[in-house]
């Protein structure tokens, strides 16, 4: 690559704490006459006493492409857990003069000022940051923005690891006993600790309950917090917090906590239905044929009557014997 005359850059003075300076080197135009003349790299000083003591750390280099046909901005996630020296490096590709594109940093939305390399190559611009990040107050979006007649921006998001967990509530009964597990693909956070929400506040978990609670941490990437003789107030949502040098991460896990009765109340009212539903096809098949057969109850009637007219007729026409009553008497 070749140093391009003629780029807009910041024009402030960089006053940056030492400690952010290891390894950067800054480009500060001169404005005499409106045209800076080529840019010049300068390995800025630092103590060494600082780059001893970051001297051992991982450098994490990470890259965006931009063109000038870019319409939305582009994004990559950096996942950090330790303090490391970080390298983020733009490259944007235009048909224009380059001499033309302002090139400026951020985090956030506050400017960066001079601690970042410009260079080009032919029609690719490319603009470089280097710093070395040891705190959570340093994570963030750092963007670098290219700004002709239309902005151009790309962005990395730096991140601590995020925990994983079962995405569907876990559920068990009443009594019975559960774990709940975090895990963390990848990493080693320096301690857990779990919380119970209650309404809106995160209540730490009474680990000297022994009896109710057990938390377990086999291995340094993952927690377990087993929950003995569960009731129904055990119901709720547990967070497990991990910490790391860089930051803190979170999630939550949603534990439902059933009687007995519960698992019955679906077969109950299906027996309900099939019953209810039963019945109701029994009357309309009496229905049924008592609209076919209307005749039925009369001839049954009928029948009982001339029964009962036969019984009556041979009580009538039994003989009759006369009660002789002596004479004597």
């Amino acid at each position: 690559m070749r140093a391009l005359p003629g780029l807009q850059g910041p024009r402030a003075p960089p006053p940056l704490p030492l400690l952010l300076l290891c390894l950067l080197a800054a480009a500060r135009p001169s404005l005499a006459d409106g045209h800076p003349p080529a840019l010049s790299f300068t390995t800025l000083p630092v103590s060494e006493e600082v780059l001893v003591k970051y001297s051992n750390l991982s450098l994490k280099s990470h890259n965006i492409s931009l063109t000038e046909q870019s319409n939305v901005p582009v994004e990559k996630n950096i996942i950090l857990q330790r303090p490391s020296n970080i390298e983020l490096t733009c490259q944007f590709t235009t048909s224009r003069d380059l001499n033309s594109v302002r090139v400026t940093w951020k985090k956030g939305e506050d400017l960066l000022e001079n601690n970042y390399l410009i260079n080009a190559t032919g029609s690719i611009l490319y603009t470089q940051y280097k710093f070395t990040i040891i705190n959570s107050e340093q994570m963030g979006s750092y963007s670098c923005l290219f700004q002709e007649e239309k902005e151009q921006r790309g962005t990395f998001n730096l991140k601590v690891p995020e925990l994983h967990r079962k995405n569907k509530p876990l559920i068990t009964y009443v009594g019975d006993s559960t774990v709940l597990m975090c895990k963390c693909e990848d990493c080693f956070p320096l301690n857990w600790t779990w919380y119970r929400s209650n309404e809106s506040v995160q209540v730490p978990l009474d680990v000297q309950m022994k009896d109710k609670y057990v938390i377990s941490e086999t291995n340094a990437n993952e927690t377990k917090l087993k929950i003995m003789h569960l009731s129904e107030e055990d119901q709720g949502s547990y967070w497990c917090h991990a910490i790391f040098p860089l930051g803190e991460s979170e999630d939550h896990i949603e534990l439902v906590v059933l009687s007995y009765l519960v698992p019955l109340k679906p077969f109950l009212a299906i027996t309900a239905e099939a019953l209810l539903l039963v019945s109701i096809i029994l009357l309309y098949e009496m229905y049924i044929q008592k609209k076919k057969h209307p005749d039925d109850g009369k001839e049954f009637e009928q029948i009982e009557q001339l029964k009962s007219d036969d019984s009556n007729g041979l009580e009538n026409n039994a003989p009759r014997y006369r009660k002789n009553v002596s004479a004597d008497q």
